[in-house]
């Protein structure tokens, strides 16, 4: 009797028995996954070989596993470690996408205690296997940190007396006041004396028009001087600010519905009709957020980031992780990302909120861009004066001397080793200077007190950054042209349907020729 129990018993659970066929695997793999034992058929997977390992993840039904997670973690992540181990080329088709939404929507309204150590083995894994993956979620979490904000900006608008009132009745006015005065000028067109208005065209040949007296001189002056007083108001030049205004709105909310439209079809059970557009927006950003942290550090810096899309301004961590020199670089690509996306839109917000600058957009735009440019040309300047200051002080006058070169890089070692100590006032008062001297018509600009310590972070960060080993430089090349991917970074509200570059917003951050962090332009 021992005997027959002993021919009749299942076979060991332990993932020990040495499977070679994939359709024995497969069916194996089936039959856990359908108890719920995925530790145990995670241990089945990290024993199988490349060509089965291939067979089985084409057939496994995979969006049974994703369905699952995080129950199914420990499986999924043991496919990945096992990938990124064995498999080389060809790389199976793995649908690495749909798993990392799934965790974005996991994260983005967690529950489950625990889940963030559960999920990071296999968020790291994928990574691995799938670097480019990271560009999509910093590209996403930008995308909804743009449509968040631009839910913001549906508040209210001033008058041309500087009264805050809603947009829609300031068009209205705006266009009444229009209708009214086009009224009276094609009223005054219709009264303007011969000697203005001519009915005859041989009336305003080059002989005639030399032929008039001074009378008449003087009453076409008043003519024209009348009609041009009734058309040229300040008053009537604000109908393209609101309508600017109205299509800025058009776009943040299109970028709303078109962001909630993707979570609706990665998410199902969103409730995106009841729930708040903002509240959904920053859930979503938050799990994009954490599954980027889960991904651990990058390994490389892509070309393009930071956010987002190339080169993304949300985030980018750097070059290598395998040195110091690494290490340094990629914190100050970050800081430079930083920059951009957190110190430019808090000043934006301090000028935005000065009277004198409300609805001159693009002004604000330009004044942020100049600051960070101007601040890398002063430190470049200052850099290469201060290492002629040392030959002179020594009296090394030949250039092309192997001493004078040995010098040069001692001085330039040392300005490295003590930019974030270095006095930076004077270079950071120029570049104040050059900025207020440009725009003395708006003297609020030198009581912005956001303004001067913006104005100090990008002097500061440039100094850091021209005076490392391999120095970074700006990309000065702002030509209106086409968008070019390798070193131009769309702008998420831009006009996606045209490449035609309108303004750059961010300069592209250079060093050894190549791009590090993308220019951010408009389309």
């Amino acid at each position: 009797m021992a005997d027959s129990r002993e021919r009749i018993r299942a076979p060991p659970r332990d993932g020990r028995e040495g499977f070679t066929s994939p359709r024995q695997v497969l069916r194996r793999l089936m039959l856990l996954s359908e108890g719920r034992q995925y530790r145990e058929a995670a241990t089945v997977v990290g024993r199988l070989g490349p060509s089965v390992l291939r067979s089985v993840v084409a057939e496994l039904p995979m969006d049974i596993l994703i369905e699952a997670l995080p129950h199914s973690t420990y499986l999924l992540e043991s496919f990945f470690n096992r990938l990124n181990a064995v498999v080389a080329t060809p790389r199976p088709d793995v649908p690495c996408e749909a798993i990392m939404w799934h965790l974005v929507k996991l994260f983005s309204n967690p529950h489950e205690t625990g889940l963030r150590q559960r999920c990071m083995k296999l968020a790291q894994a994928i990574g691995i296997w799938q670097p480019s993956l990271r560009e999509s979620l910093l590209a996403r979490r930008k995308q909804l940190d743009q449509a968040i904000q631009g839910l913001g900006v549906h508040g209210l608008t001033a008058d041309q007396t500087g009264s805050l009132i809603s947009l829609h009745v300031a068009l209205k006015n705006e266009l009444q006041r229009h209708i009214d005065t086009y009224k009276a000028a094609i009223h005054k067109l219709e009264e303007l004396s011969p000697v203005t208005s001519h009915q005859d065209p041989a009336q305003s040949s080059h002989q005639r028009l030399l032929a008039i007296g001074y009378g008449d001189i003087q009453q076409r002056l008043i003519d024209n001087k009348t009609l041009l007083t009734m058309l040229d108001k300040p008053a009537l030049k604000q109908l393209a600010q609101l309508v600017e205004n109205l299509s800025q709105r058009v776009q943040n909310d299109k970028e709303v519905l078109f962001c909630v439209g993707q979570i609706r079809r990665t998410d199902a059970t969103a409730n995106t009709e009841e729930r708040p557009a903002a509240g959904l927006l920053m859930n979503y950003s938050r799990g994009c957020d954490t599954v980027l942290g889960l991904m651990g550090p990058i390994a490389t810096l892509p070309p393009s980031s930071p956010t987002s899309n190339g080169c993304s301004s949300g985030g980018s961590d750097g070059y290598h992780s395998d040195s110091d020199i690494d290490e340094t670089n990629s914190e100050l690509v970050r800081q430079y990302s930083v920059m951009y996306s957190k110190n430019r839109i808090d000043t934006l917000d301090s000028l935005n909120a000065l009277p004198q600058l409300k609805h001159a957009h693009q002004l604000k735009a330009k004044i942020l861009f100049s600051i960070i440019v101007l601040a890398f040309r002063a430190c470049h300047g200052l850099k290469e004066r201060k290492v002629l200051e040392v030959r002179r002080t020594l009296f090394v006058l030949d250039a092309n001397d192997d001493s004078t070169a040995t010098l040069d890089r001692a001085v330039r070692q040392q300005l490295k080793e003590t930019a974030d100590r270095f006095p930076m006032g004077d270079v950071e008062r120029q570049v104040a200077n050059q900025v207020l001297s440009t725009l003395h018509e708006y003297p609020c600009l030198e009581a912005c007190i956001p303004l001067i310590h913006y104005i100090s972070d990008c002097v500061r960060l440039a100094w850091r950054m021209v005076n490392q080993t391999n120095p970074y430089y700006l990309d000065t090349d702002f030509t209106l042209g086409l968008l070019q991917p390798e070193k131009h970074e769309r702008y998420p509200i831009s006009e996606k349907r045209s490449d035609i570059i309108r303004a750059f917003l961010w300069p592209a951050l250079m060093q050894n020729g190549h791009c590090v962090y993308k220019a951010v332009v408009a389309t």
